[in-house]
């Protein structure tokens, strides 16, 4: 490698957010920068920013300002993060970042990409991080990045599926973590084409049991909350072992249909533009955050017919709190089983995994009534 290479090749970390982190790694290798993909989020994170953070702000905010920290001590050069305009304290939070790490004295630069900027905002992003100008190469980058996301979040309901029917627990987990190891390792559009009969088949050797009754749970709330299995305490893991298959209605495909993608190049109805269609009859307008899709998704569910809808939130986000104001209003329209989940890093594991039981418990009674009130009709008839 030459001076100039080294000179080049930059450290650039981003939040950990379920599975964000493939996506962007990929897009930063392509352009020529080494992706920094700190530990995953873990105690010591959280201890870290919830130390320098203000004490009635958000969890989302205490991960990622501890997820920089730690990049920043490895060795990253940049800490990237995406901010947004609206209602949500998120479009406050990279001002907030970036003082508290100047305030401790921190020296990696500090990067920001605008969330509804699109794939203009991507372009900007990479262009900033390369300090070059390219772009077939960051065509291309954007490009591996958006099939990985598509990838990963199909993965991912994959894994939902096989864990909540897989015969030896903990097998579903095992083959979804070699697939992801897969996907990480093709960087090129041909690679990821042989990739995807490589997760199937990775997945298809979890041994299941087709025929076993299953619940059927949506999950919303705060996109971040839903999708990084620190602040969410594994909440999919644990309602797999209990026999749960999951469906995440805010996911990192919706995002990309909603504020990146352009509206030539989508197809079917968008889950913002279902959130507008669904929740009108609740929630006239956007009130920032995630309130207006959440609404509307327990709409959704009960078109669906899923058996119950868990919603989780961060302790102190208003438009989450307006959310969970309005879900009893929706009771005569909406007769599905709500539990809302609001999580800090004060949230005690036991008492959040018996809410969780007592709320499988409900679901599968609920099921079994509604099945036998079907039978008996049928018997009269």
């Amino acid at each position: 490698m030459t001076e100039k290479d080294k000179k080049v090749k930059k450290k650039v970390s981003f939040p950990h957010m379920g599975t964000v982190s493939y996506a962007w790694s990929a897009a930063l290798r392509i352009i020529g920068c080494e992706p920094y993909v700190e530990p995953y989020t873990s105690k010591k994170t959280l201890s870290l920013g919830t130390k320098h953070s203000p004490e009635a702000i958000c969890i989302p905010y205490k991960l990622i300002l501890g997820n920089f920290i730690e990049a920043i001590e490895g060795g990253a050069d940049y800490v990237a993060m995406i901010t947004s305009p609206g209602c949500c304290r998120l479009g406050e939070y990279g001002k907030c970042i970036a003082n508290a790490l100047k305030d401790l004295g921190y020296e990696a630069k500090y990067i920001e990409m605008q969330l509804y900027d699109g794939i203009k905002g991507m372009y900007d992003f990479l262009r900033k991080v390369s300090e070059t100008n390219n772009l077939l190469l960051f065509s291309r980058a954007i490009l591996i990045a958006m099939i990985k996301t598509f990838m990963l979040d199909s993965l991912e309901t994959k894994l939902s599926y096989y864990r909540a029917r897989e015969i030896h627990s903990g097998d579903a987990e095992k083959q979804y973590k070699k697939a992801l190891k897969i996907i990480d390792e093709n960087d090129t559009i041909a690679g990821l084409s042989k990739a995807r009969k490589l997760v199937d088949n990775e997945m298809k050797k979890v041994e299941i049991n087709p025929e076993k009754d299953v619940l059927y749970v949506d999950i919303t709330g705060e996109i971040y909350i839903v999708n990084d299995e620190f602040s969410n305490q594994n909440i999919e893991r644990e309602l797999g072992r209990m026999g749960v298959q999951v469906r995440r209605s805010l996911t990192l495909t919706s995002f990309l249909k909603d504020a990146i993608i352009p509206k030539i190049f989508r197809k079917g109805e968008t889950h913002l533009q279902r959130a507008f269609r669904l929740a009108k009859p609740y929630l006239m307008r956007d009130i920032g955050g995630d309130s207006l899709e959440c609404v509307s998704d327990v709409v959704y569910a009960q078109e669906r017919g899923a058996d119950g809808i868990i919603h989780l939130s961060p302790f102190t986000c208003m438009p989450e709190i307006m959310s969970q104001n309005i879900f009893p209003a929706m009771r005569e329209d909406c007769d599905i089983p709500i539990l809302a989940l609001i999580m800090d890093e004060q949230t005690g594991r036991a008492g959040y995994i018996t809410r969780i039981e007592a709320f499988v418990d409900l679901m599968r009674r609920r099921k079994r009534k509604l099945q036998n009130s079907k039978q008996q009709v049928t018997n009269n008839k």
